[in-house]
């Protein structure tokens, strides 16, 4: 209904500038042509000058509104950098825009037409064209620079201590792999995908590096350590989009991609900085990927070191969830010894809880 009646405004709207046109016109044909035309160009002119100011005020406005209030602050290190960019890129080509919709509007209206004046002819000058040549591409290719510096930081060699996270796009939805207590991802090969069969990755369960590699459907991160995320797709392209981040790559099928970065700030942590008590990370696809593309939203969830060492104990294998009781005792590591061998990568002191405590202390 309510579609009905926007459709039913514009139509009105549309009729009504139709029918004021109209009479615009039949009142010139009494004025006379001339005089119609001279009082049009002068009312254009000031409406020139009217735009200008409102569009300006609007704009300012507009941004005094919505400036860091729609994501709020980079949730990532490497978010704060290409804040920093955009930034810059929006100052110069903020000063560019305002310079040149004044001059615009501003020339409209003075040198609207006039029986006083007439039109000087200037074809050409050499200086304005190198002039608004060369500026342009200096500036142009120093933002781009800036744009390569930061991308060549993300895509880059992660550091030695990063977590790593395979996060695999499928549609439409997310899968994500832990490599287990080793660090080392098990192989896999993409006949072997069977959801029926609880192997959604196609992991080669000959393999020993694959008995302890953890298949979960949502992401969990440690706050303030580097996290590698290595990228696949198991159909079509999709996109890896981390907006609270300032992060996103293409996952390819059959060509893996990755980026790393280091959150800054835990879920709960950005709940009270945004004052959204249902705030989460979305991991969004950014790449048209089929019929259910508007579905595939994934959750991560940043948690501090203590909490990510109990959370991912908790975790089950999935050569253990397929094996059942067919797996081999030592194929997939106890919780116990999973959480004493993460709590390795970061000093004792870290583990601040009780419960952290008492779970590392068991093995």
């Amino acid at each position: 209904m309510s579609t009905f009646f926007l459709l039913l405004i514009l139509l009105m709207g549309f009729l009504i500038t139709f029918q004021i046109a109209k009479a615009s016109e039949y009142v010139g044909v009494l004025k006379g042509e001339k005089k119609n035309f001279e009082q049009n160009n002068r009312i254009n002119g000031f409406l020139m000058i009217v735009f200008l100011v409102l569009g300006l005020i609007g704009v300012y406005y507009c941004n005094e509104i919505f400036r860091g209030k729609i994501l709020g602050e980079s949730a990532s290190v490497h978010g704060v950098e290409i804040d920093r960019m955009m930034y810059i890129t929006i100052t110069i080509t903020g000063i560019v825009f305002v310079l040149t919709q004044v001059l615009l509007f501003w020339f409209a209206y003075k040198y609207q037409y006039s029986e006083k004046r007439k039109a000087m002819y200037y074809p050409h000058d050499n200086r304005l064209e190198v002039i608004w040549t060369v500026v342009p591409a200096i500036t142009l290719t120093v933002l781009v620079g800036f744009g390569l510096f930061y991308w060549f930081r993300i895509t880059g060699d992660a550091p030695a201590d990063a977590n790593q996270i395979e996060i695999t796009g499928k549609q439409f939805g997310w899968i994500f792999r832990y490599p287990g207590s080793d660090g080392v991802f098990g192989k896999k090969y993409y006949q072997n995908i069977s959801d029926k069969d609880n192997n959604s990755l196609g992991l080669l369960w000959d393999d020993p590096n694959t008995h302890d590699d953890i298949v979960t459907s949502e992401m969990y991160i440690e706050v303030n350590k580097p996290v590698k995320l290595i990228i696949n797709s198991r159909d079509v392209i999709h996109d890896v989009g981390l907006v609270y981040f300032r992060q996103k790559m293409d996952a390819v099928p059959g060509t893996p991609t990755t980026l790393w970065f280091v959150p800054k700030f835990t879920t709960e942590e950005m709940k009270k900085k945004l004052g959204n008590p249902d705030f989460v990370y979305e991991i969004s696809c950014d790449q048209m990927c089929g019929r259910g593309h508007y579905t595939m939203r994934g959750v991560i969830t940043v948690v501090s070191h203590e909490e990510y060492v109990l959370w991912l104990a908790k975790q089950k294998a999935n050569y253990a969830q397929v094996m059942g009781d067919q797996a081999p005792a030592g194929g997939a590591k106890t919780d116990s010894t999973k959480a004493a061998a993460i709590s390795t990568s970061r000093p004792a002191a870290n583990l601040a809880t009780p419960a952290a405590k008492q779970l590392v202390a068991t093995n």
